[in-house]
């Protein structure tokens, strides 16, 4: 009868080996998985164009201003409350989303100069350009200062994380 406990022992030992060992697989793949929906998620909002040089003449005429703008793109199916987002260029000139939210697959539109906000364009409101023409870089910020996104220009294409 000795044999017996040393072989539900030697048994007991393999299964938890092989439920350890699938436990371990599991994980690793699990991992990718979840860091590729963690990065998915980050990026579900982001600047997708910019035009940082209104066509024509720079004359902080309303129509050139506003042919100045920043596009946000959603590209989840779910709507995102951009509420508190900013959106800033080097030298500080920032503008705050208020009380909007990007429906899911949308883009919105950032103009400089003066407009109604409506669904796929906002405004600024502002009397002087904001993107420098040779070199800038406009940076998407969440409610709580969170990096979302950033796109550069010029001279110095460099990511402005943080």
């Amino acid at each position: 009868m000795q044999g017996v406990p040393v072989t539900v022992s030697t048994s007991a030992r393999r299964l938890t080996a092989a439920a350890l060992t699938a436990a371990a697989v599991t994980a690793v793949i699990a991992v990718p998985a979840s860091a590729a929906d963690h990065g998915a998620q980050w990026r579900s909002v982001e600047i997708s164009r910019v035009q940082y040089d209104s066509p024509g003449w720079d004359n902080r005429s309303n129509r050139s201003l506003n042919q100045e703008w920043v596009e946000i793109t959603n590209n989840t199916r779910r709507s995102v409350n951009l509420d508190g987002w900013t959106l800033a260029d080097e030298d500080g000139h920032t503008y705050t989303f208020d009380h909007y939210r990007l429906a899911g697959r949308a883009t919105v539109r950032v103009h400089t100069g003066i407009g109604y906000d409506a669904r796929h364009d906002v405004y600024q409101d502002r009397r002087a350009y904001v993107w420098d023409n040779r070199s800038d870089t406009a940076t998407l910020r969440n409610d709580h200062d969170r990096y979302v996104d950033d796109a550069s220009w010029g001279r110095h294409h460099y990511q402005a994380r943080g």
